[in-house]
């Protein structure tokens, strides 16, 4: 589906994104090249953010998607939706960093919000964020999203989700309703 407005092509990754996906989403969130962003993680977290097959269960797993932004035949965005009952769940939410700062997330969202309620019939969507990300909760607020002060543990250990850089890492679940 395209908008014209944003000249912004959205449809689902295929495996053959895989690649590009995991570079897109490296860049936003690891890294020096995140920095460009303001969405990094660099400061927090090193080491890997996904890796190719993490990125391909999304892509294959039922009920699941990986919805891409695309401008110019590039991806410049993706998130997971994934229907969990009367909730879709959001993640892996990454918007290139020369691309942050002028609108592209918010038009994401808005368009993973409206597939979800579309395709699933959902009336509330769902997301962890890391609780120390202040700025990134706040950007979600304002979208309509609210903390719940529900926690899960961040997987202290798993090299698959980062090397930790501080000792007080866990998730705080948002949860915003849909109309």
């Amino acid at each position: 589906m395209e908008t014209a407005a944003t000249g912004l092509t959205f449809r689902d990754a295929t495996d053959v994104d895989v690649d590009e996906l995991v570079a897109l989403i490296e860049s936003a969130y690891r890294g020096e090249s995140s920095r460009a962003g303001w969405t990094t993680e660099a400061d927090i977290l090193q080491g890997q953010r996904t890796d190719p097959e993490g990125v391909l269960e999304v892509v294959k797993a039922p009920g699941s998607r990986l919805l891409t932004a695309e401008r110019q035949g590039r991806i410049i965005a993706c998130c997971q939706l994934e229907h969990r009952g009367d909730h879709a769940y959001f993640g892996m939410f990454a918007v290139s960093p020369g691309a942050q700062g002028g609108g592209l997330g918010k038009v994401v969202l808005a368009e993973a919000e409206r597939q979800a309620r579309a395709h699933w019939g959902v009336t509330e969507m769902h997301m962890t964020v890391i609780s120390v990300r202040e700025d990134l909760i706040a950007w979600y607020e304002r979208r309509g999203y609210r903390r719940t002060g529900r926690m899960t543990p961040f997987p202290y250990g798993d090299e698959r989700f980062g090397l930790p850089q501080r000792p007080d890492l866990q998730f705080e679940l948002l949860v915003k309703p849909l109309a």
